[in-house]
């Protein structure tokens, strides 16, 4: 038992040397985003005839598959701006925390192993974000061997596309993860009715209800995934039949991921699949290197997906070892 347990450990450090690598130039990559997607949004063509200063007649918001629009006028850069901003401090509170800075976390991995990422929002984000582009390359490889194909909606302008995509992470989970997660799991574990607990639980739910059985919310979670994956399809602009199986599966991660890190960390996976993914297609695009947005066959797209894949395919790995060896010791210790 003794000797299987230090295999296991042994096999665990020497993964996280090519994982940790992995999710630096991820994270480098995504910083970078940032800037990228100013630049689309405020200096590209890919407008056309409109630009930035496009008027928006009411913001469409997303909750719980219901679609609601706020009916007031507004500049699409303005509220651009707004959502990037609050993005940028999303990105920069969960490299800091809760516990241990992204690098922090990073160079502990070899002495502490997985555990040294729950002290880490960013960490964990990347992880489950590499997890999620696996899951949606296999789903989509294997449906495309059906001949079930996934296509997007499709948009008169590729700048008002942006936007949209943009503000999707903010407006639909507040509308699924808060709305149609965090408060049923608040009526179902809080003990007390203040605005202060409250508040707290809709950012971190796990820790402020001390949830650690995690079976009744994972029977949430897929519910309200089956929920956003179907309102792909019946909702807004919609996506074709293809999407759901996929959206689905993003929608149960981060459910998970709402409930066990928190909002900062659901938000910046959508962000990511959303904003950073794209703010690349779209700039790409607008420098003539590919004909459209959905043409992901350039070599920039390609390499970032076989890294993305690659690290989803370790974080898997590094997952199914750990657990494997929490259950190696709890029988040692029941001996």
């Amino acid at each position: 038992m003794k000797s299987s347990l230090e295999t296991l450990d042994k096999i665990i450090k020497a993964l996280f040397i090519p994982y940790s690598g992995l999710l630096s130039v991820i994270f480098g990559v995504m910083i970078l985003s940032f800037p990228i997607g100013l630049y689309v949004m405020y200096n590209s063509d890919i407008g056309k005839e409109i630009n930035y200063q496009y008027p928006i007649n009411g913001l469409d918001l997303f909750l719980g598959g219901i679609g609601y629009k706020l009916p007031f006028s507004f500049e699409m850069g303005d509220a651009f701006i707004i959502a990037w901003t609050i993005f940028l401090m999303l990105f920069t509170i969960s490299y800091f925390g809760p516990e241990d800075s992204l690098l922090k976390t990073l160079s502990n991995t070899m002495s502490r192993g997985w555990h040294s990422f729950r002290g880490n929002a960013m960490a964990n984000m990347m992880a489950w974000f590499s997890i999620l582009i696996l899951f949606s390359v296999i789903i989509e490889t294997v449906q495309q061997s059906f001949g079930i194909k996934i296509e997007s909606p499709t948009s008169d302008n590729d700048l008002i596309r942006f936007f949209q995509l943009g503000m999707a992470p903010l407006t639909e989970e507040t509308g699924f993860r808060v709305l149609l997660i965090g408060i049923p799991l608040f009526l179902m574990y809080s003990h007390s009715a203040s605005l202060k607990t409250f508040f707290k639980s809709l950012w971190r739910p796990a820790k402020y209800l001390g949830i650690s059985d995690y079976r009744k919310p994972m029977i949430l979670i897929i519910t309200i995934g089956l929920l956003f994956g179907v309102s792909h399809i019946i909702s807004g602009t919609p996506w074709s039949p293809g999407k759901v199986t996929q959206a689905t599966m993003a929608g149960i991660i981060i459910g998970w991921v709402y409930v066990r890190y928190g909002l900062g960390p659901a938000i910046l996976i959508h962000w990511a699949t959303n904003y950073f993914l794209f703010s690349y297609l779209f700039f790409i695009s607008s420098l003539g290197q590919s004909a459209t947005i959905t043409d992901s066959s350039n070599p920039f797209s390609n390499t970032l997906e076989i890294i993305l894949v690659g690290t989803g395919i370790i974080a898997i790995t590094i997952k199914i070892l750990e657990y494997v060896k929490i259950r190696k010791i709890a029988t040692r210790q029941n001996l």
